[in-house]
């Protein structure tokens, strides 16, 4: 999993609340275990008509925001079934971070786990970031998770809460797999003396 430390990028606004997982990546796109290439179908239904053409007024197909990294969006994000290929079609779109007044828990959760920041901010401070990121892609928004801050391109900036835990993780890139992995040393000793005494095992 890459590191999240700052992230300076075109933030797409995306006004709509409870924008749920199936809007995120609909069900006949959830075949694959792959975490890649579901991109192209991120937003699939909102982004194209029935014969597959972009719909041109859709955010992410107009010129200024087919770049985009962050996602400025409606209160209540995520919300529907729990489905892992969400994050995972954002984060392969480019998405990393995602700035709500709420989230669905499961997808929060989700997103953490896959590299993506979830940044959960009072009405007014997404209001705001929602105006900038209007502007097009002249305007960029930068996320601080070290320092917890979100900063419009005026340098009006916001403070956001973080769980220290997942904060950590983000930082050093460490998802499921490579916190066990840092645990590599002591698996191996127990494993060992297991071994050793239950050689049966």
């Amino acid at each position: 999993m890459d590191k999240f430390t700052t992230l300076t990028g075109i933030a797409a606004p995306m006004p709509l609340v409870n924008i749920d997982t199936d809007m995120i990546i609909p069900k006949q796109f959830l075949k694959t275990i792959k975490r890649s290439g579901l991109g192209v179908n991120l937003f699939d239904e909102m982004r194209y008509d029935r014969d597959g053409n972009e719909i041109a007024d859709f955010v992410l197909n107009q010129p200024a925001y087919r770049d985009a990294q962050i996602l400025i969006a409606g209160d209540n994000f995520g919300c529907g079934s729990s489905r892992e290929h969400a994050p995972w079609a954002l984060l392969d779109f480019g998405i990393r971070c995602v700035i709500s007044t709420s989230f669905a828990d499961i997808f929060f959760n989700n997103c953490f786990k896959n590299g993506i920041l979830p940044v959960v901010l009072p009405q007014e401070a997404v209001d705001a970031l929602m105006e900038d990121a209007r502007r097009g892609a002249n305007a960029r928004i930068t996320v601080d998770l070290e320092n917890q801050t979100v900063t419009a391109s005026d340098g009006t900036s916001f403070a956001f809460d973080v769980d220290a835990f997942r904060k950590h993780c983000l930082l050093n890139g460490l998802d499921d797999i490579g916190l066990t992995m840092e645990k590599a040393a002591t698996i191996d000793t127990y494993e060992t003396q297991m071994a050793q005494a239950r050689p049966w095992i």
